[in-house]
């Protein structure tokens, strides 16, 4: 969720004459910058939704009879039904649920699940920007998802508006970007910190288990985590600051 207050207004320098200011879809716009629309005469207007785009993870489609409907992706031995102890791995072949990739997408998915709670908490507590960059990072780690399930490589992208280098400069130099040292967490923090703490050690969490599911097979997808739990500390350390207050 984007958010416009009176601060975004200004600097986009409304030319003269401006009848409607257009947000985002979605984008939450503070009481300030309401209020800094209608003392100039300008209508608030928000751009329609647009529509989602479809992605599947199965890249082709399992055949729906035969001898060869579910094929075993270390032994090659074929089913007619999918075993129970078996998922797949792509397309039409299975693997024991066991299996560490399969256990680094459970990881995946529990991360997405936490950070949507995490988005519930910081809803409650007025904390849309916080809102808005958890959304960031719940998009990443679905196209981390993505990258693995279909075997393709995971594209460069910036998080909260940090590329790679920006991100491990912030992380490590808390102080002064900051203006305290690296906290050490605590429960006096507060809920929001706290949350954001152990969301982080699940970042990490699944980074340990992409290790163990692709060695150095995949280092897109290891350098992303690491990336991204540089990412959630940030966040903690924003929150700690104030910056979403």
């Amino acid at each position: 969720m984007k958010v416009i207050d009176e601060t975004v207004l200004r600097a986009a320098n409304l030319p003269a004459g401006t009848k409607e200011y257009l947000a985002p879809h979605g984008a939450y716009v503070t009481p300030l910058a309401r209020e800094y629309l209608a003392a100039r005469g300008i209508a608030l207007s928000f751009c329609p939704a647009a529509s989602p785009q479809k992605k599947t993870m199965t890249v082709k489609s399992v055949p729906k009879k035969g001898p060869d409907r579910y094929i075993d992706a270390a032994t090659g031995e074929r089913y007619l039904l999918k075993p129970e102890h078996m998922t797949h791995l792509r397309d039409n072949l299975l693997v024991p649920k066991t299996h560490p990739r399969v256990e680094f997408r459970g990881r995946l998915d529990s991360l997405e699940a936490k950070i949507m709670e995490l988005q519930i908490h910081a809803e409650k507590a007025g904390r849309p920007g916080l809102y808005h960059d958890l959304n960031e990072a719940l998009l990443y780690v679905r196209e981390i998802l993505s990258a693995e399930v279909r075997e393709e490589p995971l594209a460069e992208c910036r998080l909260f508006g940090m590329d790679a280098s920006e991100l491990r400069r912030v992380s490590h130099d808390i102080k002064g970007e900051f203006g305290f040292e690296h906290p050490v967490p605590d429960a006096r923090m507060g809920e929001l910190p706290v949350y954001l703490n152990t969301l982080r050690t699940q970042v990490r969490e699944c980074e340990l288990s992409a290790a163990r599911a692709f060695g150095s097979g995949r280092e897109d997808i290891l350098r992303a985590l690491n990336r991204l739990s540089s990412g959630i500390y940030i966040l903690f350390c924003r929150e700690l600051a104030g910056y979403y207050r």
